[in-house]
């Protein structure tokens, strides 16, 4: 008896958007071929099954997230969609490359901002943009951290716009999250397609908590063999303890909060544990500049650990990220990447920004408030799609509301055009549907830098949605590299 199929790919179509899989109906990418010859041989019932089985191996697991909602703490199962997004090795390593040479503009900013300036003195970015950001720190000034590295760990995110072109929307680099749902994903995808991976060259992507600790022993204060490294987390009530706890156990690092470190007269930290004191070489930090240090930042954090900044700027401890990276997490900054990459490394920015318009410029910001309706206006310092505007699916009294936050202070708000982001397949409740999507690598920078191969792929559920946030309603799926010449 012939097999009802559920996926006619001559059927599907992603309309006028870019797909990640299919290049015209009916014609898959090269890369991708393999996933859709096999979905196209599947029936129904056993994709059904397959996405069944993904769900339930989340939930034996405990992967989740938690979100915040009317004061209330609530975990939720991880969303996953089993249809992985595919991208070929070739373009890969372009990106792959225009990644590294992005952090490594940045953080040369990062220590040139907080020591000699001279970006600012050859006018290549003007004093106010990072003198006004709220994650400048005052505290890090003349200094340099081991390798001159201060954002060790970032997560950059990137989009394709209808012509299949790529851009950087975003990086973040104070406390980037998102890393332990990419590898599990990759463990997921694994459990419900495992004959895929045995004939097609999907790269790996197992190795990250390897490469990360690697990095962090690399910014140890004490050259050995095998560091103390701690995550220092906030507690089991933030929304990413579930990945502080994975990195840790991955790691062999220990999961610590702030009262479980102190600070001793010897300006080193160490961790209480039942046999007594012991050292602490290097903290991958989980929490906020304003919470790490209550003798630094904010007085009446419960989070921190008192005289971490002191222990940290004798190079008795190294920290992850560094305090004072989020100088260049800021939108406004964002838009000066390619002049920092022209300027530290003499090079073209091999992926491009979004157009960005500042609403601190006034020619820019005039308009802006005369395209509200067809720009995407976002804060300064918001992550996790918080306090943005989407003009197209804008509401007039919404509108009317930026327009005033914005005149009130045009340095906190950037505008950039809406994207027509890229769609990929993904299981919906009215079959196969084109969903946007977004991809977030990991770069990690120390002795040398790694790039995930690909990253966390997050895609809108909901028809119509460019917002990607599992927080808001979007989930995830695997990311395949796929070498189409093995």
């Amino acid at each position: 008896m012939k097999k009802n199929k559920s996926i006619d790919w001559k059927n599907y179509d992603p309309n006028d958007f870019y797909d990640e899989l299919i290049a015209a109906k009916g014609k898959p990418r090269r890369a991708a071929t393999a996933i859709t010859d096999y979905l196209g041989n599947l029936d129904s019932e056993e994709i059904q099954a397959r996405q069944q089985a993904a769900e339930l191996a989340i939930l034996e697991t405990g992967i989740s997230f938690t979100i915040y909602s009317e004061g209330e703490n609530i975990d939720r199962a991880w969303p996953f969609d089993i249809i992985p997004r595919v991208i070929s090795l070739r373009e890969w390593e372009t990106i792959e490359q225009g990644l590294a040479q992005r952090l490594t503009a940045l953080n040369m900013f990062i220590n040139d901002i907080y020591n000699d300036q001279n970006i600012v003195k050859d006018k290549v970015i003007p004093k106010y943009v990072f003198a006004n950001s709220k994650n400048f720190r005052e505290q890090c000034r003349g200094f340099t951290p081991p390798l001159g590295v201060w954002a060790h760990i970032c997560g950059s995110d990137l989009v394709r716009d209808k012509d299949g072109k790529v851009y950087v929307l975003e990086d973040n680099l104070r406390v980037p999250s998102g890393v332990s749902y990419m590898l599990e994903n990759r463990q997921l995808t694994k459990r419900v397609f495992p004959e895929l991976f045995d004939n097609t060259s999907i790269l790996p992507v197992d190795d990250y908590t390897n490469q990360l600790f690697d990095m962090l022993a690399s910014i140890s204060p004490r050259p050995q063999d095998h560091p103390k490294i701690a995550v220092l987390t906030p507690g089991i009530f933030n929304s990413a303890y579930f990945e502080h706890s994975f990195l840790a156990q991955r790691m062999g690092a220990e999961l610590v909060e702030g009262a479980d470190l102190v600070v001793g007269e010897d300006d080193c930290v160490y961790m209480r544990t039942v046999e007594g004191l012991e050292r602490v070489d290097v903290i991958y930090r989980r929490i906020d500049d304003d919470f790490l240090d209550p003798e630094e930042f904010r007085p009446d954090s419960t989070l921190g650990v008192p005289g971490l900044m002191r222990a940290w700027r004798n190079g008795k401890v190294g920290l992850a990220n560094a305090p004072g990276a989020g100088v260049a997490d800021d939108k406004v900054i964002y838009a000066f990447v390619p002049d920092m990459i022209r300027y530290y490394l003499d090079e073209e920015p091999i992926i491009p920004n979004v157009p960005t318009y500042m609403c601190v410029n006034k020619q820019d910001q005039e308009y802006v408030l005369e395209h509200l309706d067809e720009l995407v206006v976002k804060p300064a310092n918001e992550s996790g799609g918080y306090g943005m505007l989407v003009g197209p699916h804008s509401t007039k009294k919404q509108r009317t509301e930026f327009a005033r936050l914005i005149k009130k202070n045009p340095r906190n708000y950037i505008a950039q055009p809406t994207l027509s982001l890229s769609v990929a397949p993904t299981l919906c409740d009215e079959g196969l549907a084109p969903r946007h999507l977004d991809l977030r690598p990991f770069v990690l920078q120390g002795v040398r830098t790694y790039v995930t191969a690909g990253g966390l792929t997050r895609v809108a559920m909901r028809k119509g949605s460019l917002v990607v946030n599992s927080s808001q309603g979007g989930g995830s799926k695997d990311t395949w590299i796929v070498d189409e010449e093995n």
